[in-house]
């Protein structure tokens, strides 16, 4: 073993991995994008790395097994042995988490997974402040750059995932916080921070004990991105968090290229830029979606708080519809087609919609789902849950593929969805949704919308469909409500 890590060869050989580690996170990317690849993409994503963990503990080990007088307490055996607890920690806690989390509770799982990246960002970055290695003159002020922006957009990252998933884990309120002049204390920070680089990367001074003057402006403005990210996210509401959560991951992966960076990891370099960019990605592809501005985005600055806004209208008396009268309407149709929500994940009411639908096309109905883009609480979270379910891949339809055939719909479920369908988004140009596509569902010939009250969805506003002619209300629990008209199929 000893010969192993003295060779010259290991770290090329380290590079190879990481090469190869690189190239299967590619993969993992390019098969997560079609349901029918997304189990090989997390293979792929699982090999690639393991392959870098070894690469990484082998190098670990290298550096443990070179002596170096200044570190008497760094040895081989310490060395691999720290290695090992935080590897069996973190394994068991992913493991239960893994286990244990409801489909419902994967949006706030996946926001504490992004704090973990950026504080572990902050402290590599503090790690690198302190213990730098053998720099001078450019070299050493790039470090400092590397650092301080490393550390900046880790502590953004750590504080603001910490408030998407106390949100989305309704531990916090999800009204948006509006402290005065609202974008103010942000550009005095983004203005302030600046300004602390300036410092950080100038002053090479001692404070008592031989620590570095720029420890002081690296702290400071470590508290004011630690601020800063907390209220980036609590300016949003909780309805508009599969956005937040999104711009998160892509924040995580800055942070992880940054660290990666300090550390001189290539693999981490390419890893966060992967990460980062398609998460950037997303997110402009889910605001264009909600109609969003991408810089808003970023800066906070939209979000409602789930309460009644806009104006309030009346829009007439809703129907009701039982499950018996829904099973005949299913009956009688030649195409259906099923609009989920976050009210389908939360009733658990996937299994039993997926018996409904193989039933209805063993009776020759032409059944679909129409998936919008922020449907649920995270990006392709209806689609993880039918997938769960068993419902077919080529039945599953995205809002652009399927608006058009509305019109030759007999009938459509709407299952727990609510501003994804809501006809204000188009009608009401004063409605806090306005200019947000939607799934026009209204235009089939009948609607069922399953839901356990009139309350108004994450937007806060009224839904005009349901007090449509062509619409009825099924309230009650949505997985009670599916199996009761399963049952009552002929």
């Amino acid at each position: 073993m000893s010969d192993l890590l003295a060779s010259d060869r290991l770290p090329g050989f380290v590079q190879a991995c990481y090469i190869i580690a690189a190239i299967l996170f590619i993969a993992a990317l390019a098969g997560l994008s079609k349901h029918t690849s997304a189990k090989s993409g997390n293979v792929a994503g699982m090999l690639g790395m393991a392959l870098a963990l070894v690469a990484t503990i082998l190098l670990a080990a290298r550096q443990a097994s070179l002596p170096d007088p200044g570190d008497d307490w760094r040895s081989l055996p310490v060395t691999i042995g720290l290695i090992a607890v935080a590897m069996t920690i973190g394994a068991v806690i992913g493991l239960r988490r893994a286990k244990t989390v409801e489909m419902t509770g994967m949006p706030e799982l996946v926001a504490i997974l992004h704090s973990f990246v950026g504080i572990a960002a902050v402290l590599v970055g503090f790690n690198s402040f302190l213990d730098p290695g053998e720099l001078s003159g450019a070299l050493e002020r790039i470090h400092s750059v590397e650092v301080f922006i490393g550390v900046f957009i880790g502590a953004v990252t750590f504080t603001g995932s910490i408030v998407a998933f106390l949100k989305l884990s309704a531990k916090m309120k999800s009204a948006p916080m509006m402290l005065p002049g609202r974008h103010l204390p942000n550009l005095a920070i983004l203005v302030a921070s600046a300004a602390l680089m300036g410092w950080f990367v100038t002053d090479h001074g001692e404070l008592a004990g031989g620590v570095e003057r720029a420890l002081i402006p690296l702290v400071l403005m470590t508290t004011l991105a630690l601020v800063l990210g907390f209220h980036l996210v609590a300016a949003i509401g909780g309805g508009d968090m599969p956005v937040v959560v999104s711009m998160l991951n892509s924040y995580s992966g800055w942070a992880a290229a940054a660290a990666g960076f300090m550390l001189s990891n290539d693999l981490l370099i390419i890893t966060g830029s992967l990460v980062g960019s398609s998460g950037a990605i997303l997110s402009y592809i889910m605001c264009k979606a909600m109609n969003r501005s991408f810089i808003s985005v970023i800066a906070g600055g939209f979000g409602s708080d789930g309460a009644v806004t806009g104006e309030v209208r009346d829009y007439g008396e809703h129907r009701e519809i039982g499950a018996a009268e829904t099973a005949e309407l299913l009956a009688d149709a030649r195409s259906v087609v099923i609009t989920p929500g976050y009210g389908m994940a939360v009733a658990q009411a996937q299994y039993p919609v997926a018996e409904l639908t193989a039933k209805l096309r063993a009776k020759g109905v032409n059944v679909r789902f129409g998936i919008h883009p922020v449907a649920g609480r995270l990006p392709g979270h209806m689609n993880v849950l039918l997938a769960e379910a068993r419902v077919p891949y080529d039945i599953v339809l995205e809002m652009d593929e399927i608006n058009d055939d509305f019109d030759e719909t007999d009938v459509v479920l709407v299952i727990g969805a609510n501003d994804t369908v809501n006809p204000a988004a188009l009608d009401e140009p004063g409605s806090p949704i306005a200019g947000m596509p939607v799934l026009e569902v209204w235009r089939a010939r009948d609607v069922v919308v399953f839901k356990r009250s009139m309350a108004t969805g994450y937007a806060g506003v009224q839904n005009p469909l349901f007090f449509k002619d062509n619409s009825r209300m099924l309230f009650g629990d949505a997985k009670d409500r599916v199996e009761d008209i399963v049952r009552a199929l002929p």
